[in-house]
């Protein structure tokens, strides 16, 4: 098909603005790369605006993951993100196969009620007195409890549930099954694209996960990685004095940045083709 003027410049138009979009994202991450692998003194000398540099150090790396907090804190970090999605899938899903059945009793209220939570919440003081009487203060349960359920991915995995053919449920009853072994032998195995989006979701929550570990935490050896990393960008700049000879701030800061971001960077790829499914299963139904 042969292209008017009027398509060809609008593509053209489309081309340049999805370009730029895609440069405004990509130079923040270029930079903070560049940052973290090139020696104080260069920064310095390029006004501490620098893509492409000359020298490449590994020394800010090195420093962080041998003389700063960011080992343990990235230990529980891992350990958050392992045990929170493990747990955010198990009650999202035993949560949302029941709300999809449609001769669950009082199936609108349950429904209605995990909405009006999308809409409105108890408050941070009436949330942190509960997490306190439970005895949860200053542990990981603290960060992976009081988020054990999102709504909204219990809307999408309902909705998902919902779409599966009904044959399915009617002939493992007539085979004498009960619910939670449908839900667990036959649900479950059909359920893979909507679990693993959902998964990333909660994945990438824990991973980022900051306000409740400083809300719940004060023990300094159960800080998450980003709070760790917080501290190291909030600490002032170092004296430039002799710079060439010390570790500073700013290379540290970049460095840290980089070593809490590449791990959902990585796995990021390998997922995306189920998360983009998954937004389109978004579409929740009544």
């Amino acid at each position: 098909m042969v292209k008017s003027l009027d398509d060809k410049i609008f593509n053209s138009v489309v081309y340049v603005i999805l370009g730029l979009c895609g440069l405004a994202a990509i130079l923040p991450i270029l930079y903070v790369v560049a940052v973290s692998i090139t020696p104080f003194g260069e920064v310095l000398r390029n006004g501490g605006f620098i893509l492409f540099p000359r020298e490449i150090t590994f020394t800010a790396y090195r420093t962080l993951l041998t003389e700063s907090n960011i080992p343990k804190a990235f230990q529980i970090t891992v350990l958050i993100t392992v045990i929170g999605t493990a747990v955010n899938l198990i009650l999202t899903a035993l949560m949302a196969y029941p709300l999809s059945r449609k001769n669950l009793p009082a199936r609108n209220f349950f429904l209605m009620m995990i909405v009006f939570t999308l809409l409105f919440s108890g408050g941070i003081i009436p949330t942190y007195l509960v997490v306190k009487s439970l005895g949860l203060l200053d542990s990981i349960w603290a960060m992976i409890l009081p988020n054990a359920v999102w709504s909204f991915n219990v809307l999408i995995m309902k909705s998902f549930f919902e779409g599966l053919p009904e044959e399915l449920f009617e002939s493992a009853r007539m085979d004498g099954a009960k619910e939670f072994r449908i839900l667990l032998q036959i649900v479950t195995p059909l359920s893979v694209p909507v679990l693993l989006t959902v998964g990333l979701f909660y994945l990438v929550g824990h991973w980022n996960e900051f306000f409740q570990a400083i809300f719940y935490v004060t023990d300094r050896t159960l800080y998450p990685l980003q709070v760790v990393v917080r501290e190291i960008l909030m600490q002032s700049q170092q004296p430039l004095e002799n710079a060439e000879n010390m570790m500073p701030t700013q290379t540290m800061q970049m460095a840290s940045v980089m070593i809490a971001s590449l791990p959902v960077i990585v796995i990021y790829p390998f997922l995306q083709k189920h998360f983009t499914k998954g937004m389109l299963l978004g579409s929740i139904k009544g």
